[in-house]
């Protein structure tokens, strides 16, 4: 049932209004009418929620690491087309970006990462990120001028992963190295213009590191707390979607998706049935068993229907002991058939010897016809479970939909238009009467 929530977070609010024909009860009008309940409600807090939780694919992150790479790489090619930057240094920097990643590979394709505390290796991959840097800066004293901003970018690529203790030793590491490349430069060059210049470099870069590190530190508990928060947001969001006592989909939750589907499928012409599910006898089990008894039946009711029915089919509990269950893209009799299995299967279970009186249940289903209102569909249902508990209980009823006529044309004479005005007011009383009984057929079917 879940992947419904993947589209209904990218479709608006689908209103609908009283209508002559239909309208709203007190009872109806608290379900459909709720706009805190619109499928637009839903989908905003969906979206916040992935947002929060969206993580990357291991190709994804395999990516990011390459494209820094080829960035560093492409930055050195063009001082090397300048010729600031010497071949051999070039060719280096190539084996260091061809051998460092297939190494990293067949770790995690060997599985010998996972035997490490942090699985994703970015502490390694930072320590050998920062070890290369030091090293093309001492084949070749150009290559500093990348050096500090390219240090800036390993170390923020690690952060998530790496505490600012670990952080400040690597910053401290860096600075370390690099004055070693600067005394092995003294002694093998002996260039005093280039050691004033790398001295500088090595201020700047022991200055600001330490720095980077501690302003950068703060990352990983932010990314924390909204590891926290994303969590906290899927249990109120699922909470939200949940009936606390059945744990199927509530009221808010169903007639939104009700309203959702009804949408669809006029966008797009799929059939859509729904089907009203009523528990037989249901005052008379709460007076045998007590409500904490009628409780546990409505649960062990929920979890047998939702296991007779299809991932995509949409189940939830709409009031007292009355439950509905949309069938997206389902024509009549695939939803009938489902309808039936879910009646016998609730009439063959075995409730327990406790159980004086058998638990059924009675199904009214019917499918959409496209262009009508949610409460003209519900209603129908609604008729059809009435006609079930009237036929003698735990059975299925289809209510037939019928398809509305074409306007005839207005060629065809006064007196037609007058006779086809007539019935048509007299089809407007017949579904007024049937909205102001409707209730009343429930509290009798009771």
């Amino acid at each position: 049932m879940f992947p419904f929530m993947s589209w209904l977070s990218a479709r608006g609010s689908v209103g609908f209004s009283h209508s002559e024909g239909f309208p709203l009860s007190e009872d109806m009008g608290s379900g459909f009418g709720d706009s805190s309940a619109s499928p637009e409600h839903f989908g905003r807090r969906e979206s916040d929620v992935r947002r929060l939780r969206r993580t990357r694919s291991t190709a994804q992150k395999w990516v990011v690491v390459l494209f820094l790479l080829g960035a560093f790489a492409a930055v050195t090619a063009v001082f090397w087309a300048m010729g600031y930057v010497q071949t051999r240094t070039l060719y280096a920097l190539l084996g260091m970006v061809v051998v460092v990643p297939l190494a990293f590979l067949l770790v995690f394709s060997m599985g010998w990462n996972r035997r490490f505390r942090e699985k994703r290796l970015k502490l390694p991959i930072v320590v050998s990120a920062l070890a290369g840097m030091l090293w093309l800066v001492y084949l070749d004293p150009a290559m500093q001028i990348v050096l500090a901003p390219f240090t800036f970018v390993a170390l923020a690529y690690g952060m998530y992963r790496i505490s600012r203790n670990v952080a400040f030793l690597l910053a401290l590491g860096v600075v370390v190295g690099y004055a070693g490349v600067i005394a092995l430069h003294a002694l093998e060059l002996g260039n005093p213009a280039l050691l004033k210049i790398e001295f500088m470099q090595f201020l700047a870069l022991a200055g600001a590191l330490p720095g980077f590190v501690y302003l950068t530190g703060k990352v990983p508990l932010l990314h924390t707390v909204l590891n926290k928060a994303s969590r906290k947001i899927r249990t109120i969001e699922a909470d939200a979607q949940r009936d606390a006592l059945l744990g199927c989909y509530n009221r808010r939750f169903i007639v939104a998706a009700l309203e959702e589907q009804k949408q669809h499928a006029d966008d797009t012409g799929l059939p859509l049935c729904i089907a009203i599910l009523d528990l037989d006898h249901f005052k008379r089990i709460n007076d045998e068993m007590g409500h904490l008894g009628g409780d546990e039946v409505l649960r062990t009711f929920a979890r047998v229907a939702q296991q007779s029915v299809r991932d995509e089919d949409i189940f939830g509990r709409y009031g007292g002991e009355e439950f509905l269950l949309i069938f997206p893209g389902t024509s009549l009799l695939p939803a009938l058939n489902t309808c039936e299995r879910v009646r016998a299967q609730v009439e063959n279970h075995s409730w327990g010897i406790d159980m004086r009186c058998r638990v059924t249940v009675s199904i009214g289903v019917t499918q959409y016809v496209r262009g009508e209102s949610v409460l003209e569909f519900f209603s129908r249902a609604d008729t059809a479970t009435y006609l079930a508990k009237e036929g003698g209980r735990n059975q299925v009823v289809v209510e037939e939909p019928v398809e509305r006529r074409e306007a005839e044309p207005a060629s065809e004479g006064a007196v037609g238009g007058d006779l086809d005005a007539e019935r048509e007011d007299d089809e407007d009383f017949t579904l007024v009467e049937e909205a102001g009984f409707i209730e009343e057929r429930r509290a009798n079917a009771q």
